[in-house]
């Protein structure tokens, strides 16, 4: 069996992404400070979790694309026929629960938060990514909940106000959602110019989280330079030349950005080595990225 398509169509280096979640979300909790934390088991538990199910969702995402597809994006997999339909959804069924499994693998809370994520990635996938509001909004909750599955490597009961950072990739995304809407026909400035927005809006939460002293400030800053400047750049360059070419790659920066972001959690809930050791996957999501498509 050939293996590429299949690789094609869950997007390798987004599922990077969605790893760095799983140790931004563990340093929130303080899971490398903690005594008698876990082990490492756990961990690598939630992590397999999460790739199972960024990738279990992206493959219902091309199933119920499949028809958009043929005319926008026909050199996906299903388009293509290089994947069946009855093939891609017995494989996105088996992504999802075995996902599911596996985070309860870890720790309970985390297999109910799994649930979730299932079921608001289908919702979206099905139902609210074609409204203009809702649906981004589905889309920051899916990464929002993912940022939770890792803190819930130790129980969620012991810091729930920290909670309260799963709104910063609830924004994040939606904002990333939004503009992607042109990716195809271009023509989304004041998508964009709104996503830069809700960027603003995210950096001054960073900001406060600091200032509240939930997170070392100067530990995460570097890193959360790093997520503006890969962000930023290539929003505003997409909003010079709003072509479609441009917003594929503001998306696309925008996506991988995520792994300085969560390395500024790393950092600034445990030490900027670890920050370090989190943003060392950003090189492998980038090499990913020029092999498979990210969008």
């Amino acid at each position: 069996m050939n293996l590429h398509p299949y690789l094609m169509l869950i997007r390798p280096a987004n599922i990077v992404t969605a790893m760095s979640d799983i140790l931004a979300g563990a340093a929130i909790a303080g899971y490398f400070f903690e005594l008698n934390t876990p082990s490492l088991l756990n961990l690598i538990f939630l992590l397999l979790s999460t790739s199972c199910l960024y990738a279990g969702g992206i493959v219902f995402n091309d199933i119920f694309d499949l028809d958009i597809d043929r005319t926008e994006r026909p050199e996906r997999p299903l388009p293509r026929g290089q994947v069946s339909l009855k093939n891609a959804r017995f494989f996105g069924i088996t992504l999802l629960l075995t996902g599911i499994l596996l985070s309860f693998l870890s720790h309970v809370e985390s297999g109910f938060i799994a649930i979730f994520i299932a079921l608001s990635a289908l919702l979206y996938d099905r139902y609210t990514k074609d409204f203009l509001v809702i649906g981004p909004l589905n889309m920051g909750i899916c990464r929002g909940l993912n940022l939770m599955l890792g803190m819930s490597i130790l129980s969620i009961s012991t810091h729930p106000h920290l909670i309260w950072i799963c709104l910063i990739p609830v924004i994040f995304i939606a904002a990333i959602t939004l503009m992607s809407k042109g990716e195809v026909l271009g023509n989304n400035t004041s998508a964009l110019v709104m996503a830069l927005a809700l960027d603003v809006a995210v950096t001054g939460l960073l900001v406060g989280i600091g200032i509240l002293g939930w997170m070392d400030i100067w530990m995460s800053g570097p890193f959360i330079v790093l997520w503006i400047g890969m962000n930023g750049k290539a929003k505003l360059k997409a909003i010079v030349k709003n072509n479609p070419k441009f917003i594929k790659v503001a998306v696309k920066m925008g996506v991988l950005s995520l792994i300085p972001l969560n390395a500024s959690y790393v950092a600034g809930f445990g030490h900027w080595g670890l920050g370090l050791g989190t943003l060392l996957l950003l090189p492998i999501s980038l090499g990913l990225a020029k092999r498979f498509s990210v969008t």
